[in-house]
């Protein structure tokens, strides 16, 4: 992964090259020098309504939010678990 960030703007600007001027992918992809990958994926993602795009990247951020917090509360309930296991031990 090459870790080049393009602006949003920009994406949005090689999508309607494909969707709206009718052009090919690979050949936008090779004229602004993205991997068709991105390109694909920028068209999946900006070829849908704004508020569509809005809400599924909201519930992406909730279910990343969730997934530290299960973690977190996981890895302090692992914690305790041994300590209780070690303080069993010294009063046993």
């Amino acid at each position: 992964m090459s870790g080049k960030r393009y602006t949003e703007e920009f994406k949005i600007a090689a999508v309607k090259q494909v969707t709206e001027r009718g052009h090919a992918a690979h050949e936008v992809a090779d004229r602004l020098g993205v991997s068709i990958h991105s390109m694909y994926s920028w068209i999946k993602r900006y070829s849908v309504p704004d508020e569509e795009r809005i809400a599924a990247d909201a519930q992406a951020d909730e279910v990343r939010r969730l997934k530290a917090e299960l973690k977190r509360v996981t890895d302090e309930r692992d914690i305790l678990k041994k300590a209780a296991a070690y303080f069993a031990k010294l009063s046993g």
